[in-house]
């Protein structure tokens, strides 16, 4: 499937009752640069270039050219570019928790009025437990609502020599603390049982 929305993905990487940092959304928004930047406090528009890093509250975004926006109303928007072998990133932690939200694409555009961020061409999203890998999505374009962390993913047009086809793929583990999740690190500890040959193949008499 090439297009495959996944907002039941809610359920399965939110893992709980945990959101992201609440207080986030209210923080002041944060840029750093290299290199100078272009402010137009006319319209509100700034660029920056040169390992440019925006921060609010626990989010960080990274990329090597930000542009950030305000409107009318006082909310921030940025649109942050990267390239293939550099990508821009992503993370945020999620509240309550040891768990953070990471991710990486050619751009990244983030809306703070709904709190919202696309990820957008050879893009993967991950949920980390402290620094393990729990959940992973990837596709050509994935959506994450901070707020109510709902997720969605589309494959789009965009290949690479792994996924010449351009469909979705989401990895995701059991919930911390589940039965699924005990009975799953309980395998993983025991050594693996000797193969056993059948009868007919000369396993037995």
């Amino acid at each position: 499937m090439r297009n495959l929305p996944l907002l039941a993905l809610l359920a399965a990487l939110a893992g709980g009752p945990a959101f992201a940092e609440k207080a986030d959304r209210f923080k002041p928004l944060n840029v750093e640069a290299d290199q100078p930047g272009r402010i137009d406090l006319l319209n509100q528009h700034v660029v920056f270039n040169g390992n440019v890093v925006v921060t609010k509250g626990t989010m960080t975004i990274r990329a090597g050219r930000i542009e950030v926006r305000e409107t009318p109303e006082g909310y921030h928007s940025a649109v942050a570019t990267g390239s293939p072998n550099k990508p821009a990133t992503f993370r945020q932690k999620r509240d309550g928790v040891d768990e953070w939200i990471e991710g990486e694409a050619e751009r990244l555009e983030y809306d703070g009025k709904t709190d919202t961020i696309r990820f957008v061409t050879n893009a993967a999203v991950r949920r980390l437990r402290g620094s393990t890998v729990a959940d992973e999505i990837a596709g050509n374009v994935v959506s994450y609502d901070s707020i109510g962390e709902v997720f969605s993913v589309s494959g789009g047009a965009a290949a690479t020599p792994t996924n010449p086809g351009g469909r979705v793929r989401a990895v995701l583990t059991p919930r911390e603390g589940s039965a699924a999740a005990a009975e799953a690190a309980a395998a993983a500890s025991q050594p693996a049982p000797p193969l056993k040959l059948a009868p007919s193949l000369g396993g037995g008499k």
